[in-house]
């Protein structure tokens, strides 16, 4: 008579039963990228220093890798304070991964890759100077008479940035959609200007070139005090 032997084998959370002996396997689980803020789109602070970001998601600490999906180049920073996007990098960082001539990434891939949770940076804190919306007279920038809100002041604390683009005054948002009338405000110098919203960003109001012009300071990327409103 022949005799057959029998071999169950079951795999059960990643322990291997062989004829009622059990040894432990290895499932091969890689490290999965924590990719964060999708749809983001990255702009350029122009902040000197070594390569760095600021960030309105993550707080100081955190290490994000940035790639710029048009070129595949890439820069691993740390947030080393608050902004109004997702990140927003200093010139040195964006150096790394720009395309020539573009102040704006809009193809990214942004991952958490270490340091920080998800909680807030909190714009207008001690790394972000005195709050958005401090009246004339503030510690920060020169003092100026700025009037009154006359819209729904929106996105308390956020940062405004240069996109780069050509055309004529609009911004960008990932807050509202096109159409939206918006009206920002420059806390440091009292000047303002009306937009409306074209298209999609990774920030609640981005602004191009033509409208950029229009309030921000000589040499500066980075509108720190900003007051947006919306006003249509």
């Amino acid at each position: 008579m022949s005799l057959k032997k029998k071999l169950v084998l079951s795999v059960v959370t990643g322990t291997l039963v062989t004829g009622g002996v059990a040894a432990t396997m290895a499932t091969g689980n890689a490290a999965v990228p924590d990719v964060v803020c999708p749809g983001s789109t990255v702009t350029l602070s122009g902040e000197a220093g070594p390569p760095a970001a600021t960030s309105g998601t993550f707080p100081v600490g955190t290490k994000l890798k940035v790639t710029n999906l048009d070129n595949a180049r890439s820069t691993t920073v740390t947030v080393n304070g608050p902004s109004g996007s997702c990140a927003l990098l200093n010139n040195a960082a964006f150096e790394k991964v720009r395309e020539p001539g573009k102040n704006l990434i809009r193809r990214a891939r942004i991952e958490r890759v270490g340091g920080g949770s998800a909680a807030p940076a909190r714009p207008g804190g001690a790394a972000g100077g005195a709050p958005v919306g401090a009246p004339a007279g503030a510690p920060v920038g020169t003092p100026v008479q700025v009037p009154p809100a006359t819209g729904a002041v929106v996105c308390p604390g956020s940062t405004v940035t240069l996109s780069g683009e050509a055309g004529p005054p609009a911004a960008t948002s990932g807050t509202f959609p096109v159409g939206t009338k918006l009206k920002v405000t420059n806390l440091d110098n009292g000047q303002a200007t009306t937009v409306t919203v074209n298209g999609p960003s990774g920030s609640c109001a981005l602004l191009n070139n033509a409208a950029f012009e229009k309030v921000r300071e000589p040499g500066k990327n980075l509108i720190r005090r900003a007051r947006i409103e919306r006003v249509g």
